[in-house]
């Protein structure tokens, strides 16, 4: 006997929600691996395997034709040679007189000239530089003994490695994401080989010395009210594992718009790594959903938890093909919520005029945007994407508008994951840290050159200068000029 109307209907609707979300599934599958701007990995063959309740046969698609208006944007003017080199030194200059003139100079006289221009490179070149110190004796006091001038601190002591190479091999690894095995061959080239082994020992006594730096940096952060915070895995050759594999451990970042960004290397993700990493801490944190964070604020009443809109308006993002009309809904209104923040930013409202205008604008839009969010979740498969992004909007709802109590917060995290990009780049390339004890020479290397990046301050004179001083300081020397946020380049 075949089952009553309704309950044949009922289970229609239902597996005709299961295959929509099948093929949302599908449909990101395949964005995530064939789509642009994506670093996660992600399996190849996780899109060959049949999704359960799908069928075989493609199904026809409904063609509609739609046409609209839009503003086409400005064509990006590319520089002229002239404008883009403006900058370069002229080191060589090359005079080709006409071969009318070399005949018969004195029937000529100059009235102007044609000058144009071509781009060289010198490539890097390793040099010595000798350090002579002469050895005296007293011409008439026979019975002193010779005196010669102390030899100058530098950063290895007993090593030939200047303040500047040690610099050179720090970018080249941390912000140009060479291995060092790389360098090792590249050396060759620039003069003499170098050791890949040497190279490694000079990446650990840079970070020691920048340890102090460092630690200064990360003080200073945790003393402030704001404090944007992530997690990026990295992974790193543990001798403990067997056969010499590899295992996971994790770069936490933490960072203030504007200010230094500081790294710090654990071997887990576990919840207490945070608690350690912003130990004293009092103010605003801000991150994604993790739950070490909400956790951490639960029980720490000092912390102010806030969200970010990105990760929110991302899974929107996503499931945007399972109900286009909804999805677009409510990703005008948390692009309008983007506008406003751009036009404050623009007219440099202080954050009691962005905290009064976020109270003003925001809260009758996110009145709207709660309802339309609870309205799609009563409408749509828990486990579509439509409906986890519902879920993940309500869910945390209260840190994701705690930003109209607060005109110092951004929206979003994204500053802070841009500070980890450099590393996401980094680890591509040379694939793990060689010890679990490096992983933290990686996060001190890191914290410099990156906060030195964000402060427009040059890295390589940054470190060059940095490190030819640090050797001669003692521990009662004032390392606060040496920070980023106070360091001044002397030429």
């Amino acid at each position: 006997m075949l089952p009553p109307y309704d309950e044949l209907a009922a289970r229609l609707r239902e597996s005709e929600a299961e295959l929509a979300a099948a093929k949302a599934e599908n449909a990101w599958l395949r964005k995530q691996l064939f789509g642009p701007g994506k670093s996660e990995k992600l399996d190849r063959l996780q899109v060959n395997l049949p999704l359960e309740g799908v069928a075989e046969k493609p199904i026809p698609a409904k063609i509609q034709k739609v046409s609209y208006e839009r503003l086409a944007a400005p064509r990006e003017k590319r520089p002229v040679p002239a404008e883009a080199f403006k900058n370069v030194p002229v080191k060589e200059t090359i005079v080709i007189e006409p071969d009318e003139v070399k005949a018969d100079p004195e029937a000529y006289e100059r009235i102007g000239e044609e000058r144009t221009f071509e781009v060289d490179i010198v490539p890097p070149q390793i040099f010595k530089r000798e350090i002579v110190r002469p050895t005296y004796r007293h011409k008439t006091n026979r019975a002193l003994p010779p005196i010669v001038a102390t030899a100058p601190e530098r950063p290895v002591v007993g090593g030939y490695a200047s303040a500047g190479l040690l610099a050179w091999i720090a970018l080249s690894k941390y912000v140009d994401h060479v291995p060092l095995y790389r360098l090792e061959k590249q050396s060759a080239r620039w003069g003499a080989e170098i050791p890949r082994q040497t190279m490694a020992d000079w990446i650990r006594i840079t970070a020691e010395w920048l340890e102090p730096i460092y630690r200064r940096m990360h003080k200073r952060l945790l003393e402030g009210p704001y404090l944007q915070a992530d997690e990026t895995p990295v992974r790193c050759n543990d001798p403990d594992e067997k056969r010499g594999g590899t295992t996971e451990g994790w770069l936490w970042v933490v960072s203030r718009p504007g200010e230094d960004v500081v790294f710090d290397w654990r071997l887990s993700r576990r919840h207490g790594e945070l608690t350690t990493l912003i130990d004293g801490f009092k103010g605003i944190l801000q991150s994604d959903m993790y739950g070490a964070y909400e956790s951490y604020a639960r029980e720490h009443p000092e912390i102010t938890w806030v969200g970010c809109w990105a990760h929110a308006r991302r899974k929107f993002f996503e499931a945007e093909r399972e109900n286009p009309k909804a999805v677009r809904l409510i990703l005008l209104i948390i692009g309008w919520l983007y506008e406003c923040e751009a036009l404050w930013d623009e007219n440099k409202l202080t954050a009691s005029n962005r905290k009064r205008h976020r109270k003003k604008h925001y809260t009758r839009k996110l009145y709207w945007l709660k309802k339309i969010a609870l309205g799609l979740r009563q409408r749509v498969l828990p486990k579509s994407g439509l409906g986890k992004a519902c879920d993940y909007l309500l869910k945390y709802w209260e840190p994701l508008t705690r930003h109209l109590e607060h005109g110092e917060t951004r929206l979003d995290n994204n500053l802070v994951e841009n500070a980890i990009r450099p590393s996401a780049i980094g680890k591509k390339n040379w694939l793990f840290v060689g010890h679990p004890g490096a992983g933290q020479r990686s996060a001190i290397i890191y914290s410099i050159v990156i906060s030195c990046q964000r402060r427009g301050i040059d890295p390589l004179a940054y470190l060059r200068d940095v490190l030819s001083r640090l050797p001669q300081m003692t521990t009662r020397d004032d390392l606060s000029p040496l920070l980023p946020a106070n360091w001044q380049h002397v030429a």
